[in-house]
């Protein structure tokens, strides 16, 4: 139990890593295209990249029908409307602002995941991490940055994007829920690939996309890659969630390193960019939060609040 518990967490913090690249490539994505029509285009990528390491096609489709519901759920909700949401607010809001609505993912996960499952309880280290990673999360996009609030625009965009964190809080815990019997290649490539052509001809409706195109190597080379990481993240996202001693609200929390490795690799890869004490604090606060959450706590135990568990919760 103890090695699986490490693999649980080697994998988390793969997969948050490669997340964290996403954030500089989408920025450089957007300056050829527009945003719907993007994303449409990376998540019907990442889908086909999918298919062929999954199963046979007569399997595919009885696994989709028998799991229908799910399937649907997933599609609707972490792909179409988290990230046509979530494109949208960031094109809306400061990079800095977006980085801390979109870091709360933890928090709404916490409450979400109390909702709908009974098993899940608010304990007194979970509440103190996602406190200190929310005020780490602070730290590191002010220090970056700069934080504020200003145009009515603004306003619309942070909606947007916490609403985006609540359709993919709901569609982890589905997953972690009814997922037991689903194939996660089979869920992520269905998902993906069905959201991903809605998303695609949906922008031409939409949006004001370019009739002829003429992208550059750069604009293909980002595409692919985030091609890739979706497929791969995603993908490992769900065979975690499907652990049975996996709870959602504290595989989350690892969500919080993810503008930690974005800061790092800014430093590293983005001229101008440069390592300063404030965003330093914050990265610090992150770290020692989540290393004290589990690793010392999960040592001894987490002592369970006794909350009600929600009004939907089985």
């Amino acid at each position: 139990m103890a090695d699986r518990h490490i693999n649980t967490i080697v994998w988390a913090i793969i997969t948050c890593l490669l997340w964290s690249t996403a954030y500089p490539f989408i920025k450089i994505g957007l300056q050829y295209s527009t945003p719907i029509h993007f994303a449409g285009t990376r998540f019907m990528i990442s889908g086909l990249m999918i298919l062929p390491f999954t199963v046979r096609p007569r399997e595919y489709i009885r696994m989709i029908m028998e799991n229908r519901s799910l399937a649907i759920w997933v599609t609707l909700l972490q792909t179409l409307i988290n990230y046509t949401l979530f494109y949208k607010g960031m094109d809306r809001v400061p990079g800095a602002l977006g980085a801390v609505i979109v870091g709360a993912q933890p928090f709404v996960t916490a409450i979400v995941s109390r909702i709908m499952i009974r098993e899940e309880r608010f304990t007194r280290a979970k509440v103190v991490t996602i406190l200190f990673g929310l005020a780490g999360i602070v730290l590191v996009s002010v220090g970056r940055q700069g934080l504020h609030i200003g145009l009515p625009g603004e306003v619309a965009g942070i909606v947007m994007i916490f609403i985006a964190n609540i359709s993919t809080a709901t569609s982890n815990v589905l997953v972690s829920k009814n997922g037991k019997n689903m194939n996660p290649l089979v869920l992520s490539s269905f998902s993906l690939l069905t959201g991903g052509v809605i998303m695609f001809l949906m922008s031409f409706f939409v949006e004001d996309v370019p009739s002829k195109p003429d992208f550059p190597m750069e604009y293909w080379l980002v595409l692919v890659w985030l091609a890739f990481m979706s497929a791969f993240t995603f993908s490992r996202w769900y065979v975690l969630l499907k652990r049975p001693e996996v709870k959602v609200s504290e595989l989350n929390l690892w969500k919080f390193i993810i503008p930690v490795f974005g800061a790092i690799l800014s430093w590293i890869i983005v001229p101008g960019e440069h390592a300063d004490w404030v965003t330093i604090a914050g990265i610090i606060i992150i770290s020692i939060s989540l290393i004290w959450f589990f690793g010392f706590t999960g040592r001894r135990g987490r002592r369970a609040e006794r909350i009600p568990a929600g009004p939907i919760a089985k």
